[in-house]
């Protein structure tokens, strides 16, 4: 069956699409925290810079957390010193508490991100901290960041469920939410962090968020474990969300989370924003070459999908 784009139906589909988005950038973090075998300084070094190379603009380079607990990530300010400053490029990281935010200040970074869960257990494991006792130190973060000239940006974890405690209710990632923009974050990031979300269940957790905060100020963390990442980026471009974060290659998974796989790969993301005609100021065939670079670095093969069966001319 073949489609007439021109019908009225499909321009009524097409209407509420954003005509640009912004993509954040989450492997050299997200995406290789999870690699069991160390990947040198340089290597990560080189990956970051093949995406800058590709236009990517919000690039999430390391974290400062302990090295005991996330040891890949034990070189966060060697990183942070060997890339080069690209005008309109923010390299950001991830901090848990105040020493992090300092770290982070002395490598020079103008962008900090803090996590935390919507689920209990899942915090307890990943932070090993209650939900509350993470809040209280973000005390430290937040607003002192802030006060010091960064923007800082929060994700709210396990939305759509947790691999502990299953279902969660949306409306308690949302007091979460409120909590971190009132205390000074830009913008919190909606995790999906097993994969477990459908595009009805998308669409009210976002319906949800949209009655209390701004679109520009959510932004949608999806992971393909079970291949439903890019239906609910639809679900978002629909109801207004313009921030993406994606990996390339689909690098990822959460450490603390039983059965994750990787997040939504870049490029999957990208092509299929180009293809309905969407902004992104990325270029496709540099960012397919960055994920070249990724799997040379992480030494194995990733599972992103365009990433597999190459760059097409979307014309042809």
């Amino acid at each position: 069956m073949t489609i007439d784009v021109r019908s009225p139906h499909s321009r009524r589909m097409l209407t509420n699409l954003p005509k640009r988005v912004s993509v954040y950038e989450v492997s050299p973090r997200d995406g290789l925290q999870n690699e069991s075998a160390q990947v040198a300084t340089h290597a990560k070094v080189r990956l970051i810079e093949a995406l800058a190379d590709a236009g990517i603009r919000r690039i999430e380079a390391t974290s400062f957390v302990s090295p005991r607990w996330v040891p890949q990530m034990a070189d966060g300010t060697e990183v942070c010193r060997m890339l080069e400053r690209r005008e309109g490029v923010t390299y950001s990281a991830l901090v848990p508490n105040a020493r992090g935010l300092e770290r982070a200040v002395e490598a020079g970074l103008r962008e900090v991100a803090v996590f935390i869960s919507a689920s209990e257990t899942h915090n307890r494991k990943n932070v090993n901290k209650t939900i509350a006792q993470t809040l209280e130190a973000f005390e430290k973060v937040i607003g002192p960041g802030v006060a010091q000239g960064l923007r800082v940006r929060g994700y709210v974890s396990t939305l759509w469920g947790c691999p502990y405690e299953g279902d969660v209710d949306p409306k308690r990632g949302l007091a979460i939410a409120q909590h971190l923009l009132d205390a000074g974050c830009y913008q919190v990031s909606l995790g999906d962090t097993i994969g477990v979300g459908t595009p009805v269940q998308t669409g009210k957790i976002v319906e949800l968020f949209l009655q209390h905060v701004p679109a520009e100020k959510v932004a949608l963390h999806l992971h393909d474990t079970r291949g439903t990442a890019l239906a609910n980026v639809l679900v978002g471009l629909e109801m207004g969300i313009t921030t993406y974060d994606a990996a390339v290659a689909g690098l990822g998974g959460c450490p603390y989370a039983p059965g994750a796989a990787g997040n939504l790969a870049t490029e999957d993301l990208v092509y299929t924003l180009h293809g309905m005609g969407i902004e992104t100021g990325i270029d496709l065939e540099k960012l397919w070459q960055a994920g070249q670079v990724a799997e040379a670095v992480v030494g194995r093969e990733l599972p992103g999908k365009v990433h597999q069966a190459g760059v097409r001319s979307l014309a042809s």
